[in-house]
């Protein structure tokens, strides 16, 4: 399955420096604007299950397959 990602910047309320990345998943259904259209919701839902974040950025994307060592 084709899948595209939702990459958040995330920072803690309490520390807006604090930041880092999450990433969702969606099935690839055509192409990024479809991402682009589905992200509010997806962010709002994330938002109220992570009431310490916020939101500072978003972008959709494709996963690559680089490896970290």
């Amino acid at each position: 399955m084709d899948v595209v990602e939702l990459i958040l910047t995330v920072c803690l309320v309490s520390n807006p420096s604090n930041c880092r990345e999450e990433r969702l998943h969606f099935e690839n259904k055509g192409n990024l604007l479809n991402c682009m259209f589905l992200a509010p919701a997806e962010i709002a839902k994330w938002t109220e299950e992570h009431p310490k974040h916020r939101v500072a950025r978003w972008k959709c994307t494709y996963p690559t397959n680089e490896l970290t060592l």
